[in-house]
C-alpha cells in the first residue's frame, strides 16, 4: 500500500480473481487449473493473490523466480510451488530447504538437481519443460534424445509434471498451436508416462487437444481476454481511478504538455491528473486513450511526463477539482487500455507503480 498522500488509488478484486480461477477450471476438466502468480502476481500482490487461490483451492503455483517463491511459500501450505525460470547455479539448497520445484530445462539443471538429492540423501520435486517452438527455455530435441537413452540422469528427481509452452495461443487459427500440440505428444512419448502440463490461459480455449493434467493460466485470472476478438469470458479485477489535481482554461491554439505535442482546436477545459509513466502511465498513451468521468470521455492529450498526465474536460463540465477519474475499470478495461498503448494487457498490468493506494477486497 502507498503512503499517505496518494493521488491515484489501484483496487483488486481478489474475489474476481477467484471467481476467473474457477471459470478457467471448469473449462479444463482434465486436470486441476494452477495459479500463474509471477510478476508479483501480474503486478497486482502475490501475497495478497496466492493467498486467495490458496482459500478458492487452488493447489499448483508458478513464479517466474526463486524469490518471488520464497515470498509466498509459507502461506501456500503442501501447495505445489514452482520456478518457471529454472535452477540457477548456487540456488539448490535453498529451493530444497523451502521445498520448491524447479522447472528443470537444461542438462546441467538436471544434473545438478540430481546431485543435491543425492547429498540430502531424498528425491527432490521438479517439473521437466520440453521446447516444442518456442526456442527460449527447455529441452531441446537432441537433449530430449539423450535424456531418454539415459533415464538414469533422473534419479533422485521426482518430476511431478513434463511441460512446454505455447507460442500463439491467443491466435486459434494459427498452424504453430497444432504443431506444438504434436511436438509434445511425440516427445512425451519418449519419456516414461508423466503427467504433463499444456495449455496456457489462451491454450485453455484452444479445445480438448490441449488438455493436460494441469493447465497454467496468468493472465486470465487477472482479467486480461485470453480470446481476443472475442467477448472477454473473465472477470474484471482491476479498477485505477486518480484525483484531478487542477482545471485550466485552455484556448484555441495552445499547446499542451512538452514539446507541444498536442495544440487545442478550440477554446476549452485541461484537467491534469497525478498519474504518469513513473506510475506505469506509458508513454505511449501520448495522444491516445481517455479517462472516463460520469460515464464522459476525457480524451488524453498531451505527451505523458513522469508524473501527470492531461485530460481534454472541455465536454465536461461537470467535472471539478479534487473528482476522481476513471482509468481502468468497467468503463473502460485493461484490453481496452493496451490497445490504445499499443501494447498488451500484460505490459499495463505489470507496469503499475507503487505509488497508487492500493486495497484488495475479497
Amino acid at each position: 500500500m502507498a503512503a499517505e498522500g496518494s493521488l491515484a488509488r489501484l483496487e483488486i478484486d481478489l474475489g474476481a480473481i477467484q471467481a476467473n480461477w474457477r471459470a478457467l477450471g471448469a473449462r479444463h476438466p482434465s486436470g486441476p487449473v494452477a495459479g500463474v502468480v509471477k510478476a508479483d502476481a501480474y503486478g497486482l500482490g502475490a501475497t495478497h493473490v496466492a493467498p486467495a487461490l490458496f482459500a478458492a483451492g487452488c493447489r499448483h503455483f508458478f513464479t517466474a523466480h526463486l524469490q518471488e517463491a520464497l515470498a509466498i511459500r509459507p502461506k501456500l501450505p503442501g501447495a505445489m510451488v514452482a520456478v518457471l525460470n529454472g535452477l540457477p547455479p548456487g540456488s539448490e539448497a535453498s529451493f530444497a530447504a523451502h521445498d520448491i520445484a524447479p522447472v528443470l530445462g537444461t542438462p546441467g539443471e538436471i544434473a545438478r538437481w540430481a546431485a543435491e538429492a543425492r547429498r540430502l540423501g531424498r528425491a527432490l520435486p521438479a517439473l521437466l519443460h520440453l521446447d516444442t517452438g518456442m526456442n527460449r527455455l527447455g529441452l531441446d530435441a537432441a537433449q530430449l534424445a539423450a535424456l531418454a537413452a539415459d533415464p538414469s540422469a533422473l534419479e533422485g528427481i521426482a518430476l511431478r509434471y513434463v511441460m512446454t509452452h505455447l507460442s500463439a495461443s491467443e491466435e486459434p487459427q494459427d498452424p504453430a498451436n497444432e504443431a506444438q500440440r504434436q511436438r509434445f505428444a511425440a516427445a512425451c512419448a519418449m519419456l516414461p508416462p508423466l503427467p504433463r502440463s499444456f495449455a496456457n490461459s489462451s491454450g485453455i480455449f484452444l479445445g480438448p487437444g490441449w488438455a493436460s493434467d494441469l493447465a497454467r493460466p496468468g493472465a486470465a485470472l487477472y482479467g486480461i481476454n485470453p480470446t481476443p476478438g472475442q467477448s472477454n469470458p473473465m472477470r474484471p479485477v482491476v479498477r485505477l481511478s486518480a484525483r484531478v489535481l487542477a482545471l485550466r482554461a485552455i484556448r484555441t491554439g495552445e499547446a499542451v504538455g512538452y514539446n507541444a505535442t498536442w495544440t487545442a482546436r478550440q477554446d476549452g477545459r485541461i484537467a491534469t491528473i497525478g498519474v504518469g509513466y513513473a506510475d506505469g502511465w506509458l508513454r505511449s498513451h501520448t495522444n491516445h486513450g481517455h479517462a472516463i468521468f460520469d460515464g464522459a470521455r476525457l480524451p488524453l492529450v498531451g505527451r505523458v511526463s513522469m508524473d501527470l498526465i492531461t485530460l481534454d474536460a472541455t465536454d465536461c463540465p461537470a467535472l471539478r477539482e479534487g473528482d476522481m477519474v476513471e482509468l481502468i475499470g468497467p468503463g473502460r478495461g485493461v484490453d481496452a487500455v493496451a490497445e490504445a498503448a499499443h501494447t498488451n494487457g500484460y505490459e499495463i498490468l505489470t507496469s503499475l507503480g507503487r505509488r497508487y493506494h492500493r486495497t484488495w477486497t475479497a
